[in-house]
């Protein structure tokens, strides 16, 4: 069964960083070209797709609001995701999710949130 952990979030101010951990089980990272993402819903807001990345040959995409500050990677050896933050702003403020689709089923983790205030 497909199970998704995040982690790392948490309380920062303006300008700060953080690095975010999405665990993955119940499927291989090098036994296929899945792509992991990391989505965010903030206050009030939609979910939206913040960046991806392939799990062979590291495909990267990013949202335009977080291009040049925000950091996708994967370690397969871990069968983990990352995501480091730089230059966080209160916009950023919000629950983090990692997501993947195996065999047209959606799976989500559980969130972590990230608060950016002084």
């Amino acid at each position: 069964q497909v199970q998704l952990v995040e982690s790392g979030g948490g309380l920062v101010q303006p300008g700060g960083s953080l690095t975010l951990s999405c665990a993955a089980s119940g499927f291989s990272f090098s036994t296929g070209n899945y792509i992991m993402s990391w989505h965010r819903q903030g206050p009030g807001k939609e979910r939206e797709l913040v960046a991806s990345i392939t799990t062979i040959g590291g495909s990267i995409n990013y949202s335009d609001s977080v291009k040049g500050r925000f950091t996708i990677s994967r370690d397969n050896a871990k069968n983990t995701v990352y995501q480091q933050m730089n230059g966080l702003k209160p916009e950023d403020t919000a629950v983090y999710y990692c997501y993947t689709k195996r065999l047209w089923v959606d799976y989500w983790g559980q969130g972590t949130q990230v608060t950016v205030s002084s």
